[in-house]
């Protein structure tokens, strides 16, 4: 493995551990503990709409049991609502309550405040969206990957 791709495969893995640190220190100060940073991002994959869990097991976001157990987590504490679905009684459907969608607000702003912090000039975006492709780049390689054993 060369050592720039190897540093950016590391450099992904932290990142993620990062965000969801950052996640955890905002839902400290917005005095919010019965969700983790885990289960709030969880979030944003369901808001505005109705999704199946199904669903989001399958693009990828979870595994199924991790999945299950923290929707069952958030049903729980008042942020998702699930239902069956009417066509196939196996399916569960699920969306925001309006607990959840109050933080999911919270969480859309915050995200917001750092892209103007992070990202407001010209260069900066520019280098956000060459970044960006590299990474649609390897997920795709990665997908390929996984569906035909080569790339």
């Amino acid at each position: 493995m060369s050592d720039a791709f190897s540093q950016l495969t590391q450099m992904i893995e932290r990142l993620h551990r990062r965000m969801l640190d950052v996640i955890r220190y905002e839902l400290e100060q917005a005095g919010i503990s019965d969700v983790g940073p885990a289960q709030a991002l969880m979030l944003t994959k369901i808001e505005g709409r109705e999704v199946a869990l199904r669903d989001i097991i399958d693009r990828g976001y979870y595994i199924g049991s991790n999945a299950s157990y923290n929707i069952k987590q958030l049903v729980e504490a008042g942020y998702v609502l699930q239902k069956r679905a009417s066509h196939d009684k196996r399916s569960i459907k699920l969306s925001l309550t309006k607990k959840g969608e109050e933080l999911c607000g919270r969480i859309a702003s915050f995200v917001s405040q750092q892209n103007e912090t992070l990202f407001a000039d010209a260069p900066s975006q520019k280098n956000l969206d060459v970044t960006i492709g590299v990474l649609r780049q390897l997920e795709q390689e990665w997908s390929e990957y996984l569906r035909y054993g080569s790339i």
